[in-house]
């Protein structure tokens, strides 16, 4: 990594492991609080069907042993990879009762020698007791990390979302993860509707000063059949270009804590799954720009933190 400019989520790993380290996503089978009657309701207006699920899992429900079987032959294939991460990922796998979210953790470990284990969730799935049982997998040399999403710290715009939480939910879901000892990824949405270049900078600003282990930057993409793509057609939308995604984020990283992750810059979601903005440029190419912008500034992660 070049140490001027920020760090990224493959060399925090190479730098741990001393080999690169790919994850397996999985689909746990988990819905989310905020669709009331299951994954076909609508909830925060910008989440489709699939609710992040891993692009080369394909549109098709398995059962998660053969979910990891296909990840791990799709990595080696197309990257030669040797060492993985188990990432339970699509919709919110903190979301059921505790005993059932232990057996399918325990099951999704026990296929494969793991490095790590990573849990996506909602602020609104979190209490001591899944604290409490993800840190049990906690290890000397095994970390468990939580990805949890925020999109915005403004509660305005979670409402205007439909996020079904406020800032304040984070913060405590927050509070308790860190206190497990379990490691913290903050997703934010560079983007989101009514909201400004300032508006997602005092986002930043504020999620910095917790000091996340790690962040996520998605761009606003919107999948057909969406609540929030309804608003578009009724033109009550528009989208960031890519070139002015890869200013906010270069903005965002100037404020980070050196030793924060970056583990996304935009969202990867394939074309044939959102169909707004309908041509968004290939992530290496919007890395390329983010990395030209800091250079330009003479700028690196943490710079105008104070």
């Amino acid at each position: 990594m070049n140490r001027n400019l920020f760090l990224t989520y493959s060399d925090y790993l190479y730098n741990k492991y001393k080999k690169t380290v790919y994850r397996v996503g999985v689909d746990g089978g988990f819905s989310c609080p905020n669709r009331k009657n299951g994954r076909e309701d609508h909830g925060c207006t910008f989440c489709g069907s699939f609710g992040a699920r891993s692009a080369y899992l394909g549109d098709s429900e398995k059962v998660i042993e053969e979910q990891i079987i296909k990840s791990i032959g799709f990595l080696k294939r197309r990257y030669n990879a040797q060492d993985f991460i188990l990432y339970f990922q699509a919709y919110s796998n903190t979301y059921g009762n505790i005993d059932d979210l232990k057996h399918i953790y325990d099951y999704g470990l026990s296929l494969g020698n793991f490095k790590e284990l990573v849990v996506s969730t909602r602020p609104d799935c979190v209490d001591s007791n899944v604290c409490k049982l993800l840190s049990s997998y906690i290890k000397d040399d095994f970390d468990v990390w939580v990805e949890l999403g925020l999109q915005s710290t403004k509660d305005i715009s979670l409402s205007r979302i439909n996020r079904g939480h406020t800032y304040n939910d984070f913060i405590e879901s927050y509070k308790m993860l860190k206190s497990a000892g379990l490691k913290v990824v903050i997703h934010l949405i560079f983007g989101l509707p009514e909201e400004s270049s300032s508006d997602i900078l005092e986002s930043v600003k504020t999620i910095s000063e917790l000091n996340p282990d790690g962040v996520k930057f998605h761009n606003l993409h919107i999948p057909t059949g969406t609540n929030m793509y309804e608003e578009y057609l009724r033109g009550e939308l528009s989208f960031p270009c890519s070139t002015r995604h890869a200013e906010y984020v270069a903005n965002a990283i100037e404020y980070l804590p050196e030793e924060t992750v970056v583990m996304r810059i935009n969202t990867d979601t394939p074309g044939s799954r959102h169909s707004v903005p309908g041509y968004f440029l290939d992530k290496s190419i919007v890395y390329n720009k983010v990395v030209d912008i800091l250079r330009s500034r003479d700028s690196y992660q943490g710079k105008l933190r104070k």
